[in-house]
C-alpha cells in the first residue's frame, strides 16, 4: 500500500467506526508497513489534513461534484478529500501528482468509481485560482471545522470570539512540546545541541523546562539524550501541574489514572527525593510502554498497581498526601494535536464522562489523609467535565476545599478567580483543566 491508500483507508474506517485515528493508523502500517519514514510522515500529514479541514473540504468539493458527498462510495469520498487537501494545503506535492496518485491509491476499483475522484480533481485543478477564491469566501461555519454542537457550547462557555479563536488554533498544525528533565539537562545545553542538528527551537514561555519544536518531521528518538530520559514529550500546559505539587511536604503520592505515565514522570522530577510514588491503570495493555516510559526517564521505585482507582481504594488506607487524579476525559481541549476528536465526540458523551469522572473524584478523596490533596486534572474544555464535576464533588465532600497552586510568570494568568487552572488552545497551549482540593477535616 501506498501512503495515499494508507491514508485513504484510516479515514473510511475512523468515519464508521468513531474509533481514535493514531490506534487505526497504526493497525493498518502493521499489516501494511511504510518502510521510509517520509511515506509515514505523509499518511499522518494526509489523514491530519482531512481531519483538520473538513468542512471546508466537503463545501468545495459540493460544488464540483454531481453527486451528493452524502451519497457518494466511503472510499469516494476520503479520496476526494485527501486530493482536494493536497491541492489546497499541501504546496510542496505538483497538483498532477496529487491527483494521479490519490486515483491510483484507490487500487482495485472498477473504472468508473475511479474515473469518476479523477474527473472531479481534474476539473477542481482546471479551476484552482476559482477553487481558491471560494475557499477564501466560505462562510464562517465551513472555515471553523468543528461540529456544529461543539461550537454552540464553546460559544455558550466562552463567547464567539474566544470560540472561534480556539477553532482557529484547533486547525493550526502545533508544535513539538518537550519537557525537560531539569536533573539530566539543562534547557540552555538541550536547546545548543538541537541548534547543532539544524533544529530550530525555543524555549517555552509558560513552563520552566519546556522546549517547544516548531514544523517537526522527524522521530522523536532522533533527539538528543532521549535514550537518557533528558525529556519526555508533554503540552506547557500540563507541564504546570507541577506546580501543584512542588509546595507539598514528602510522603506517598499516588497517580491514580497513570495511562502512559506522563504526568508521573512529571511527578518524579518534582516530588521530594525521599516521597514514595505509586500508580494506578487499570488497562494491562499500557502497563509495558507505562514501565518502558519510566526506566528510560530513569524515574525512582515507583509500584505500579494494575487496577481501578475504586478498588485500590477500598484496599488502601488514606495515607496519601497527594493523590493526582488526571481522569480520562472527552479530549476537547487537545484537539489540535488529536484533530479526529471533534469528530468522534457527542454532547451524550460528556454527560456519561462526567458521571465517570465524579466516581473517580470520590475514589481519590478516600485516599489521602487529612491535610492531603486531590489534584483533578482533564485536558477537555467543557464545563460539565471541569466546573461541574468539582461542584457536585464539594457538595458531598464538606472536607475539602479548593487550594489554588502558586504560578509564577506569565504562567499566572491561567488562574481563575475560582482557583483552577484554565487554559486555552487559542493562548498556544492544549485546553486543560486542573483544580487542588486539600482535605482539612478527618
Amino acid at each position: 500500500m501506498t501512503s495515499r491508500a494508507i491514508a485513504i483507508r484510516c479515514l473510511v474506517e475512523q468515519a464508521s467506526s468513531k474509533k481514535p485515528v493514531d490506534q487505526i493508523f497504526a493497525s493498518l502500517l502493521g499489516q501494511h508497513p511504510l518502510p521510509d519514514d517520509r511515506d509515514r510522515q505523509l499518511a499522518m500529514a494526509l489523514v491530519y489534513g482531512v481531519l483538520r479541514h473538513r468542512q471546508e473540504l466537503d463545501a468545495m468539493l459540493q460544488g464540483y461534484s454531481k453527486t451528493k458527498l452524502s451519497k457518494l462510495n466511503p472510499l469516494v469520498l476520503q479520496a476526494l478529500r485527501i486530493g482536494l487537501a493536497q491541492l489546497l494545503f499541501m504546496d510542496r506535492i505538483p497538483d498532477s501528482a496529487a491527483v494521479n496518485e490519490t486515483v491510483q491509491a484507490l487500487g482495485r476499483q472498477p473504472k468508473w468509481l475511479k474515473g469518476f475522484v479523477n474527473g472531479v480533481l481534474r476539473t477542481m485543478v482546471r479551476d484552482i485560482e476559482g477553487v481558491r477564491h471560494r475557499l477564501a469566501n466560505l462562510p464562517l461555519e465551513n472555515r471553523l471545522n468543528h461540529p456544529r454542537w461543539l461550537v454552540d457550547l464553546w460559544t455558550e462557555q466562552f463567547g464567539i470570539e474566544v470560540c472561534h479563536d480556539i477553532c482557529k488554533a484547533n486547525n493550526a498544525l502545533p508544535p513539538l512540546s518537550l519537557r525537560l528533565n531539569p536533573h539530566k539537562v539543562t534547557r540552555q545545553n538541550f536547546l545548543s545541541q538541537l541548534d547543532e542538528m539544524g533544529i530550530t527551537a525555543t524555549p517555552g514561555i509558560f513552563a520552566d523546562q519546556s522546549v517547544l519544536i516548531n514544523d517537526f518531521h522527524g522521530r522523536i528518538d532522533s533527539l538528543p539524550g532521549y535514550d537518557d530520559g533528558w525529556f519526555h514529550v508533554q503540552d506547557e500546559a500540563a507541564q504546570l501541574i507541577a506546580a501543584f505539587f512542588t509546595d507539598l511536604p514528602t510522603g506517598a503520592y499516588l497517580d491514580g489514572c497513570a495511562g502512559l505515565g506522563g504526568k508521573t514522570i512529571l511527578l518524579d522530577q518534582v516530588l521530594p527525593a525521599d516521597a514514595s510514588l505509586a500508580t494506578v491503570e487499570p488497562h494491562t495493555d499500557r502497563l509495558a510502554l507505562l514501565q518502558e516510559n519510566l526506566d528510560r526517564c530513569h524515574c525512582r521505585a515507583i509500584s505500579l498497581h494494575t487496577t481501578t482507582l475504586e478498588d485500590f481504594a477500598t484496599n488502601n488506607p488514606a495515607s496519601f498526601v497527594g493523590v493526582l487524579l488526571d481522569a480520562p476525559c472527552s479530549g476537547l481541549g487537545v484537539i489540535r494535536r488529536q484533530p479526529d476528536i471533534r469528530w468522534n465526540r457527542s454532547l451524550d458523551d460528556l454527560v456519561k464522562l462526567a458521571q465517570g469522572q465524579l466516581k473517580l473524584l470520590h475514589a481519590a478523596a478516600e485516599l489521602v489523609c487529612t491535610g492531603g490533596v486531590v489534584v483533578y486534572v482533564t485536558c477537555s474544555l467543557s464545563a460539565l467535565e471541569n466546573e461541574a464535576v468539582i461542584a457536585s464533588f464539594l457538595a458531598t465532600h464538606p472536607s475539602f476545599t479548593i487550594m489554588p497552586p502558586q504560578l509564577s510568570g506569565p504562567a499566572q494568568v491561567f488562574i481563575s478567580a475560582e482557583g483552577f487552572l484554565c487554559t486555552l488552545p487559542s493562548q498556544g497551549l492544549d485546553g486543560f483543566f486542573a483544580a487542588r482540593l486539600i482535605k482539612t477535616n478527618p
